[in-house]
C-alpha cells in the first residue's frame, strides 16, 4: 500500500462523457494528481472507453486503469441488455427512473475507486454525478454520496487510522449549461468526450444523454466541439 503522496491524489471515475471529463479537469485544477478509473462493465458499446482513454491522454494522466467488472451480467438495464431498447428522451427527463438505470452501478464503481484510493494513497474520490439536469438515477443524489462517504471511512484501514477519504462531486448542483461553461473555463478536452447511450459512429441525438448534452451547449450559447 502506498504512503501519502507528495501531491494530493484523487481517484477520478472517468467514463469518457462530458461530466466525467470536466470532473477530471476540475480535479487537476484543484491541484490533485489524478488516478483515472474506467470500467468495462458490459455496456452496450465500448465507444465511451475509447474516448475515456483519449481524454486521459489529453489531460496527461499517467495512471489510467480500466477494470473489467461484470455488472452487466446482472441485466435489468437498457445500457447492458440488448433486449431492452434504449428509450428516446421524453418531455420530462428525470420524472421517473428510466430503463437506462444500471442496478448498483455507482455503488460498485465507487467501492472499487475506494479500494484504489486506499492502495494509491488518494485522499479523494471524484465523480461527475449531477443532481439537477440528470435522468433520475438514485445513485447520483447528494444524500447517496454523503452516505457512501460515511461508509467508506468506516470500512477501510485508512479511514480507521485517520486517513479519511472525501467523495467529491463538483458538478452535483450545476446545470448542464454550467457544466459546459466550467469545462470551457478549465479547457477540458470535451471535444473528445462521448455521451450517447447507443454508441455508433455519431451520437444518436435522441437518447436522454444526447438531449441533455445538446440542451447544455445550446443554453451556454456554444457549439458542441465533439459535433454531437
Amino acid at each position: 500500500m502506498a504512503g501519502a503522496p507528495a501531491k494530493p491524489r484523487a481517484v477520478v471515475l472517468l467514463s469518457g462523457g462530458l461530466d466525467s471529463t470536466t470532473a477530471a479537469a476540475w480535479a487537476q485544477k484543484r491541484g490533485y494528481e489524478v488516478v483515472a478509473l474506467s470500467f468495462d462493465y458490459g455496456q452496450r458499446h465500448k465507444k465511451e472507453l475509447t474516448q475515456a482513454k483519449a481524454v486521459a491522454k489529453a489531460l496527461g494522466i499517467r495512471d489510467h486503469r480500466v477494470l473489467k467488472v461484470p455488472v452487466g451480467d446482472l441485466g435489468g438495464s437498457a445500457l447492458t441488455d440488448r433486449r431492452i431498447a434504449v428509450p428516446k428522451a421524453g418531455k420530462r427527463i428525470g420524472a421517473s427512473i428510466p430503463s437506462t438505470y444500471v442496478p448498483a452501478r455507482n455503488t460498485v464503481f465507487l467501492s472499487l475507486a475506494l479500494g484504489l484510493a486506499e492502495v494509491t494513497g488518494a485522499s479523494a474520490i471524484v465523480i461527475g454525478a449531477n443532481a439537477l439536469d440528470y435522468s433520475g438515477y438514485p445513485d447520483c443524489r447528494p444524500e447517496y454520496l454523503r452516505a457512501f462517504e460515511r461508509m467508506a471511512n468506516l470500512a477501510t484501514k485508512a479511514g480507521i487510522e485517520g486517513r479519511k477519504v472525501k467523495v467529491k462531486a463538483p458538478l452535483l448542483r450545476l446545470s448542464k449549461r454550467d457544466i459546459v461553461q466550467l469545462a470551457l473555463r478549465l479547457k477540458a478536452p470535451i471535444h473528445l468526450s462521448w455521451s450517447c447511450y447507443r454508441g455508433g459512429a455519431r451520437a444518436c441525438g435522441t437518447c436522454e444523454s444526447c438531449v441533455l448534452r445538446a440542451k447544455g451547449f445550446a443554453a451556454a450559447g456554444v457549439t458542441d466541439p465533439a459535433g454531437a
